[in-house]
């Protein structure tokens, strides 16, 4: 009897696919390719109608893309800020100086608004301060989204 369950003993063992912890892998994976494709994913901004200009250049996208909406509340990635905070978000970016911003005005917003959205970033600190517009054979009713502006 004995030599029986000493038999059992050595007998070669089938190998396991473990499958609960493979599939606690792939859930981690997938979490993780969907949170870094979404940071990938560029500030749409708000739709605005942008004005046209003639001498319109193709811009990468900038650092920071400041809307101005035709009541003239600014909004920064989909944040409605006022002046104030806009120019504390800007001082709190690490080289202000160096920082790109766009300021994204409809064209049915009054001038002093925009005015005041850019003396908010000089009062930060920001120099490089680009205007969206639409090139000059674009369509000037449809709505455009700041992804790509033109300055």
């Amino acid at each position: 009897m004995a030599r029986r369950s000493s038999m059992r003993y050595f007998e070669a063992r089938r190998g396991r696919v473990e499958i609960i912890p493979m599939i606690d892998v792939m859930l981690f994976l997938l979490v993780f390719f969907i949170i870094v494709t979404l940071q990938m994913i560029p500030d749409a901004g708000v739709a605005l109608q942008l004005p046209q200009s003639s001498q319109a250049e193709h811009l990468e996208h900038p650092k920071v893309v400041v809307n101005v909406d035709r009541d003239g509340t600014l909004s920064v990635e989909g944040k409605t800020l006022s002046e104030q905070d806009l120019t504390a978000m800007l001082r709190a970016m690490p080289d202000p100086s160096q920082t790109q911003v766009t300021i994204a005005a409809s064209r049915d917003v009054a001038f002093q608004q925009f005015i005041h959205a850019l003396d908010a970033c000089r009062s930060a600190g920001v120099s490089d301060v680009g205007v969206a517009t639409l090139p000059a054979g674009a369509a000037p009713d449809a709505p455009a989204t700041p992804d790509t502006p033109e300055h």
